[in-house]
């Protein structure tokens, strides 16, 4: 075996595929999936039709039916994430894959391929990074929601319109397209359906120019069974909402505890005050220790907001600087 400078051929082979860039393309449609046999070749087909141009990657999440063969028949790329859970999904996509626009849709052929275009021109024209699809169900498909989600829908709407100032009426849509640079400095860390909010809140951090747009939705087709669990997905979403809330305004976190075990204190406290007043004598010692405590702890929280506030700030900076450093999606306008 040759040796160049003391390394083999076949080792200098493998650095070069290493260092070698990997192919990007213009438009990328990005597709997690997980069990879809019935729907995967029917939205690989219609988004074929829709952006010609396109690359369009199915991610198989752990199927066990004939998801991958079926989408690889469409003329789909097909590759595998093992971990369960579309925010691991989502993360392998966003890591592997090389574009400039990204449409991220589900695979359960219940959103409307059509749109795509639209959802691409406006990201385009108007140097966006980030379109959601706006769900409205088509008439007379009573299915296409399941009870309670479109109330839950409207509920965690106002909770992100509260935490992080977004205008999205659709917090959950799966329909998403997106510039490189908001792909590319997401850090992503959930692992299920609660990736939704860790892009809502990206985007609130990093600054970026979003908007939504309205996109028929239809209930899914065949047997295709919904993954989200209404109770535990939505309890955990809450979680990461409330996470992403404390890291990303730490001072209004603290802030409300403060003001909410202040109260308490003041409200445990005042029956020892007024003994005090009127007989000059602290009769109930537990009492006044206890509220005192709780005081205590209200003012650490207040410290800690105020120290976090200012560690946030710095930490938002470089996460912005970050996106910065990615290329707009202005430079992929076509024309003048």
């Amino acid at each position: 075996m040759t040796t160049l400078g003391g390394r083999d051929t076949q080792t200098e082979t493998l650095l070069g595929a290493v260092r070698a860039p990997a192919t990007r393309s213009t438009l990328a449609v990005v597709i997690p999936c997980h069990n879809e046999e019935h729907a995967i070749a029917s939205v690989v087909h219609d988004f074929r039709q829709a952006l010609p141009e396109a690359d369009i990657y199915v991610y198989d999440n752990q199927s066990t039916d004939a998801t991958r063969e079926h989408a690889s028949r469409a003329g789909a790329i097909v590759r595998r994430e093992p971990r369960l859970g579309k925010g691991n999904v989502v993360r392998r996509m966003f890591a592997d894959v090389e574009a400039d626009i990204y449409v991220m849709v589900d695979g359960d052929g219940t959103y409307h391929a059509p749109t795509a275009r639209h959802m691409v021109d406006l990201l385009i024209d108007n140097d966006l990074d980030m379109v959601v699809g706006r769900r409205e169900p088509i008439a007379d498909d009573d299915r296409a929601y399941r009870r309670g989600h479109s109330t839950g829908n409207a509920v965690f709407a106002r909770v992100f319109r509260l935490l992080y100032g977004s205008d999205f009426t659709d917090a959950f849509s799966g329909y998403r397209v997106m510039s490189r640079r908001f792909v590319k400095s997401f850090p992503g860390t959930s692992s299920g359906f609660e990736i939704e909010t860790e892009l809502s809140g990206h985007a609130a951090t990093v600054s970026a120019a979003c908007s939504e747009v309205p996109t028929p939705y239809r209930s899914r087709k065949g047997n295709s069974n919904s993954k989200l669990r209404t109770y535990r997905d939505g309890g955990r979403i809450l979680r990461v909402a409330l996470q992403q809330f404390r890291e990303l305004r730490p001072l209004q976190f603290f802030g409300i505890l403060f003001i909410v075990l202040t109260a308490a204190a003041v409200g445990i406290g005042i029956p020892v005050v007024n003994e005090y007043v009127r007989s000059g004598l602290v009769l109930r010692f537990p009492t006044a220790i206890l509220a005192a405590a709780i005081q205590t702890v209200a003012f650490i929280c207040l410290t800690c907001g105020l120290v976090l506030q200012s560690v946030g700030r710095a930490r938002q900076e470089v996460r912005r600087l970050a996106y910065l450093q990615i290329e707009s999606p202005g430079g992929c306008r076509r024309g003048p």
